[in-house]
């Protein structure tokens, strides 16, 4: 089978949240050779994004395509079948999910398989190995950072896999213009998460140390950035969303909640604060003053951890005083932040790595280190919870399914906000 040109590219991306979808189209676009902008598919799940949310992200003027994994998978097949074939496939999914799409996709069969990519959205701060060996079988596996490279090749080789895969780039969003005081704006934007913190108590904490820094600084605009509307999921569950923790308080005219383009918020922005939020990363990209906060501590479980060595860490009380953290400068460049302009070459190696297995007259198979033999007790469990048998017979889709699938998604996200928390409390009586 002969290679494919670049001149050729076709580029698919399967996402199965916002953030995904954002961090996989601008993938695609930065590590091929091709102004054409890539198919995109959302996988149907809990996290499945609304409109809204995917016009947010404003990385595609075509929103992409509902699918499940099975029908994923039959489109790669037809498109081949076609002489449509995709020569590249991003998998903006997480890890059990990928192991699955690449099962999927090694039992098509295809004459010529795609080159597929996968890596990570964000801080890598929880499930660092098995997340890493659920994308093993990856052609590419995309690292953010010098420093997400050097731990992603020692996963690898750790356990005796190939690490041939591990490419380093950077977060595919940095951008923006560098930050620029303006005359009468003084404004803090606080990077909210759907699920750092967790609790209700600590959300709580943090909601009233922001309120009460505004009423300390009442020429400060104090922002809440929010990820989502209530009813709507991100990759991460939400139980307590600011916006009804808030209704319990009473906000001075100086604070708000905002929603948008990250980007277009950082654009008047003054001092970005996060618990740990990637935010924090395309704050420091653009020299946004930026705070990490420690006020729940520096645990592992809030990803605040990695920010150790930053320079970054602080507390609402030295926010009060009007003390900013200084980023450590050696920190920055090992994380991919850094302003020299190293920025523009972040996607070279990727770019040069998928050009070179396009010219390969034929791809190797796809091998993941995760098989029956080396996880026998793990592995089937995963594939069986995602059924990708493109032999099944193809469900027709029709109005009453729909409507059927949006009553049990919001059912499902009224159970998780609404309904969990109650059970959870009654529970503790």
């Amino acid at each position: 089978m002969p290679s494919r040109t670049r001149e050729a590219i076709r580029v698919a991306v399967l996402a199965d949240s916002d953030t995904r979808w954002k961090w996989g189209a601008l993938t695609a676009r930065r590590i091929t050779a091709t102004s054409a902008g890539p198919t995109g598919f959302v996988l149907r799940g809990r996290a499945t994004p609304t409109a809204r949310q995917l016009a947010e992200t404003g990385v595609s003027a075509d929103a992409p395509r509902e699918v499940t994994g099975v029908e994923f998978l039959r489109a790669v097949r037809d498109a081949e079948a076609r002489g449509e074939g995709y020569d590249v496939l991003v998998l903006a999914l997480v890890g059990g999910t990928v192991r699955a799409v690449l099962q999927g996709l090694a039992d098509l069969g295809l004459a010529r398989r795609p080159v597929i990519v996968t890596g990570y959205v964000g801080v890598v701060y929880e499930k660092l190995t098995d997340g890493l060996l659920l994308r093993h079988g990856a052609d590419v596996v995309l690292a953010n950072s010098r420093h997400d490279a050097e731990r992603f090749r020692a996963v690898y080789e750790g356990v005796g896999a190939g690490a041939e895969s591990v490419v380093e780039a950077a977060l595919p969003f940095l951008g923006g213009a560098p930050y620029a005081p303006a005359a009468g704006r003084d404004t803090l934007v606080f990077a909210a998460q759907p699920s750092v913190p967790a609790t209700r108590a600590e959300r709580a904490h943090v909601l009233r140390r922001l309120i009460g820094h505004a009423r300390l600084h009442p020429g400060r605009e104090v922002l809440l950035k929010l990820r989502s509307k209530p009813g709507e999921h991100t990759t991460h569950l939400e139980e307590f969303p600011f916006q009804r923790l808030v209704r319990e308080l009473d906000p001075p005219d100086n604070f708000r909640l905002v929603y948008g383009h990250m980007g277009e918020v950082l654009d008047r922005t003054d001092l970005l604060v996060t618990v740990s939020s990637t935010a924090a990363l395309e704050a420091l990209h653009r020299r946004i003053p930026t705070a990490v906060l420690t006020d729940l501590g520096v645990r592992e479980a809030l990803g605040n951890h990695h920010f150790v060595g930053s320079g970054l860490l602080t507390c609402f009380d030295r926010l009060d005083e009007g003390l900013v953290p200084t980023p450590d400068e050696t920190w920055l460049g090992r994380q991919g932040v850094a302003s020299d302009g190293s920025y523009e070459k972040a996607f070279d190696a990727a770019r040069d790595r998928v050009a070179a297995l396009l010219a390969l007259p034929a791809l190797p198979p796809i091998t993941p280190y995760y098989t029956a033999g080396t996880a026998s007790g793990y592995l089937p469990g995963i594939l069986a919870r995602h059924r990708l048998d493109v032999t099944e017979p193809e469900r027709r889709e029709s109005g009453l399914r729909r409507i059927v699938r949006e009553a049990a998604r919001g059912a499902y996200r009224h159970g998780v906000q609404r309904v969990a928390p109650v059970v959870r409390r009654l529970g503790e009586l």
